[in-house]
């Protein structure tokens, strides 16, 4: 057994082959061995050489064989087909024999996704492991590609019923046996010619179902812009068709995730781009451009995700996707639920749908149906929550791009977010009932719902949306825009540009925006308040509102949210209920802290209802128990404070003597406190996106001290802290590292600076100066980091970069 390997790659021609059938008998004269055949093959598919095919075996040889390992005939089938698709073959026996593969190994693959397959012996061969072993994949990828060979200037061609039936048998395989989707993904030739393949109603499906796995595992990503004519392709694609591309679309539009937690560390990003920077723009980019290029490509999007249910194509051509669903395999738990549903109606005399069994076929290609047959409501819904689902989450990636500005301009233009508001009753936030919701295998509270699913989404469109642009306005109708600015007036402050309704504004962002009683904001705040306490989507709605505030700071925005209950609301679940989920507090910290920021009014409402030390301690606990969530509202707390203070207005001085949170955050132990923390829980090699913030406010309490002239009273505080601590220099030296850092991170980036200016009220030349005040390295200068390091336990040279 162990020498079988050997003999097959060795020598050449028939000698080799003569090695091979020997191994594979097991020696002259030996007892057949089914194991070693396939050990054989095996190794041939591993080096290319030896035994790779069912054609180098006798069809006497294998049926013999087949006998002893029921095989099912599927070599003898390989031979055949073979021999029948040579390039002058007609191809109709072709078809013929692919037709009898076909059943043998759909069947495997409905068992093998729908969790129905039993363990199976080590004698016993999978038929699809099988077809794979003797050379049926690559001969099926080589009939696919048929068409690309020209023969005396004239290109092959196979029927659309052939294709069809290779590209099912080719994602069976992929289904049920390791290895073969990775293969296929290697061969980038034919990758790019299975788009071509789309170009036909009957192979889409398959075609598209096929792809899609096929890229989840390619290493490198795929350019559209190599796809022959892919912009007539996408634009001839009917409306379902261009939904189900969107699942290709999200493979191809999004970064690559190596995985790698070390590479979610700012100092790995910063590398990343600045080798970004040398290659250029990265295929994700480029494709996004080749899509963005496509005449009317996000106004078609616009209009599927806005799409009403009645709106959806119809029974037939539903009837007719749920049946290609049962070769669309990553799809059997949508059509479970969707067959549960279907029967669930039918019960209450309601509309019946019969399907035939995987593998069987009417004359029509549909199910059998009634005459009589309407699509059950809940049928239609749970489809048109599959397809927008695809195609919000293209368009929040292509609002995240390097194009964003276009983007936003389009979804204006195409009213993307009235669209969105007018289904959000009935769609998008819709009642439902436990079994509209649940899928085979999971609970009402999984986020593979496509409901859960469906409403995350949306909250993250709305979150890229509304984040630092003033569009974020569109998700308010009419009457809700003249809130905003009778608020400006009767505060005597400007109103926002964006919003005013007068002859300098352009006449249509009016007509852009939400219509109906409510907007899209307020419809969020409503359920935001009725969501349970335990719910996952509060994290999101959290962060959606937070975008909206998000940016200069606007007193008319605070307003127009504290007036619906917001702060109360917030403070409820941090207090009341005492929230213990991470992510939902941090999202309620950094909302908060964006609705109270520079707000006396804000602060007011806080004080009313924080009326006990009992809360309010509470409330401490919340904040105390982990500073990388809630140093966001600790940081605008502490600003808010600092304008307060030079401000001469009696409504601003009441607030500074009455509420506990101000009192808190103006000792100086407390600021000090917070100080030595943020420092402490963050290093250079740790800082994520996520808790790069803790540095950020760190500065901020550094800067306002350096504007009262106490910048080395708090830095001096430090120094005795680290001693009290018994660990003299450590702080000091992190915090030394992690400026440096800062330098190279925000010196570099337009963006980020831009938003801790606007965030902070601070200029960045002050951010920037203060910076490097603290790197000065004059040990004699009272403001500088190395003045309070002792010279035993300097270390602040470290190289921090990777490379």
């Amino acid at each position: 057994m162990a020498a079988a390997p050997a003999a097959a790659g060795s020598g050449a021609g028939r000698g080799r082959r003569a090695a091979a059938t020997v191994a594979a008998w097991g020696g002259w004269g030996g007892r057949p061995r089914p194991g070693n055949i396939l050990l054989q093959l095996r190794q041939g598919q591993l080096t290319g050489r030896g035994l790779v095919r069912a054609v180098q075996f006798t069809e006497t040889f294998l049926t013999e064989r087949d006998k002893q390992s029921k095989w099912s005939g599927i070599p003898q089938l390989l031979l055949k087909l073979y021999a029948t698709s040579h390039l002058h073959s007609d191809f109709v026996e072709c078809q013929n024999i692919l037709k009898e593969i076909s059943p043998l190994l759909s069947m495997e693959a409905m068992a093998f996704v729908t969790e129905e397959r039993k363990l199976t012996q080590e004698t016993t061969y999978p038929n699809t492991y099988i077809f794979d072993l003797f050379g049926g994949v690559d001969l099926l990828v080589e009939i696919l590609m048929r068409p690309t060979i020209s023969i005396r200037g004239q290109k092959l061609k196979i029927s659309d019923e052939m294709s069809k039936d290779c590209l099912s048998i080719l994602y069976n395989t992929c289904v049920c046996t390791e290895g073969v989707t990775k293969r296929l993904a290697e061969k980038n030739d034919f990758v790019i010619f299975l788009f071509t393949l789309m170009t036909s109603k009957k192979t889409f499906l398959q075609t598209a179902t096929l792809i899609e796995d096929i890229l989840g595992v390619k290493k490198e990503m795929i350019r559209l812009d190599e796809v022959p004519n892919l912009s007539s392709l996408v634009s001839n694609f009917d409306q379902q068709q261009l939904a189900n591309f969107c699942r290709i679309l999200a493979v191809t539009i999004s970064e690559m995730d190596t995985g790698n937690d070390d590479k979610h560390t700012l100092l790995a990003k910063n590398a990343q781009q600045k080798k970004s920077l040398s290659l250029g723009p990265s295929a994700a980019e480029i494709n996004q451009a080749a899509l963005l290029s496509i005449p009317g490509f996000v106004e078609r999007l616009c209009k599927l995700a806005t799409r009403k249910v009645s709106e959806s194509t119809g029974t037939a051509s539903f009837l007719q996707e749920l049946e290609e669903w049962y070769t669309w395999l990553d799809n059997a738990l949508v059509l479970d639920a969707l067959m549960r549903v279907a029967n669930e109606e039918s019960e209450h005399n309601q509309a019946s749908i019969v399907f035939p069994p995987p593998g069987a076929s009417e004359e029509n290609g549909l199910p059998h149906t009634s005459t009589r047959t309407q699509l059950p409501q809940s049928m239609k819904i749970m489809h048109e929550i599959m397809y927008k689902l695809e195609v919000l989450y293209v368009l929040c990636v292509l609002l995240m791009g390097r194009q964003r500005n276009q983007v936003h301009r389009m979804i204006a233009e195409f009213k993307l977010i009235p669209g969105l508001n007018n289904l959000f009753d009935k769609l998008i936030w819709r009642k439902h009932s436990a079994s509209a919701l649940v899928l085979h295998g999971h609970n009402q509270n999984c986020d593979c719902s496509p409901d859960i699913t469906l409403k995350i989404q949306f909250l993250r469109l709305l979150q890229s949306f509304s984040d630092h642009h003033e569009n974020k306005y569109l998700l308010l109708n009419n009457q809700e825009l003249n809130e905003l600015s009778a608020i400006s007036l009767k505060a005597n402050i400007p109103e926002v540009e964006a919003v005013l309704n007068t002859d300098s504004v352009p006449v249509y962002f009016r007509s852009l925006v939400c219509d109906g009683k409510r907007g899209l904001l307020t419809r969020l705040l409503q359920v935001m308040k009725k969501e349970p306490a335990e719910s996952s989507f509060r994290f999101w709605q959290a962060r959606a509102v937070e975008s909206f505030l998000r940016g200069t700071t606007s007193y008319a925005d605070q307003m127009f949210l504290l007036k619906r209950g917001l702060l109360e609301h917030i403070l409820y679940c941090i207090v009341d209920s005492e929230c213990k989920s991470r992510d939902v507090l941090q999202s309620y910290f950094d909302l908060l802290g964006e609705l109270m920021k520079f707000n006396v009014d804000a602060f007011k409402r806080f004080n009313k209802y924080i009326n006990t030390d009992a809360k309010f301690q509470v409330f401490l606990k919340q904040i105390n128990s982990s500073l990388v969530d809630s140093n966001m509202l600790v940081r605008c707390v502490t600003l808010s404070l600092d304008r307060f203070e030079n401000q001469v207005d009696m409504k601003v001085a009441e607030v500074l003597s009455e509420c506990r949170l101000l009192a808190y955050i103006s000792q100086v132990p407390t600021q000090m406190s917070f100080l030595f923390r943020l420092i402490n829980i963050i290093h250079v090699q740790t800082l994520t996106q996520e808790n790069v913030s803790c540095l950020n406010t760190s500065l901020v309490i550094l800067m306002l001290a350096r504007r009262k002239e106490r910048l080395p009273l708090y830095l001096r505080l430090l120094q005795r802290m680290e001693h009290s601590k018994k660990y003299p220099g450590f702080l000091l030296n992190n915090f030394h590292n992690l400026l440096r850092f800062w330098q190279q991170h925000y010196l570099h980036k337009d963006k980020d600076s831009t938003c801790l200016e606007n965030s902070s009220c601070i200029s960045f030349s002050y951010w920037k100066e203060t910076v490097s005040i603290l790197l000065n390295p004059d040990r004699q200068s009272p403001s500088a980091l190395v003045s309070y390091i002792e010279e035993p336990y300097m270390d602040i040279d470290r190289d921090f970069t990777e490379e």
